[in-house]
């Protein structure tokens, strides 16, 4: 697995993947770090993660790519998606 470089952690990328779908995983990847860290636009998130499913159709993988981002980062996509996907409010910050 490539990493791309964010602040003091690396994000974890496919090798395999083009150009675009490293953006897309990345816009993901940065906006699960905006729920976290501040707030982001609920609809914005949850279209950045059906972009992120396209790239990603895999369940195994996407479990892979969330276990490496959390040890990364600290933050967990799985609970931050799962609060995000129950909110009905137009703006998201994951409390976990």
């Amino acid at each position: 697995m490539a990493t791309t470089n964010h602040e003091n952690y690396q994000y974890p990328l496919d090798e395999t993947w083009n150009t675009q779908d490293i953006i897309i995983v990345t816009d993901f990847y940065q906006k699960i770090e905006a729920a976290n860290e501040s707030s982001v636009p609920t609809a914005d998130l949850i279209k950045a993660y059906r972009a992120f499913k396209t790239v990603v159709p895999a369940k195994s993988q996407e479990k892979q790519l969330g276990r490496a981002f959390e040890a990364a980062s600290g933050y967990s996509i799985y609970h931050t998606m799962q609060a995000a996907t129950a909110t009905n409010k137009q703006r998201f910050q994951f409390r976990g």
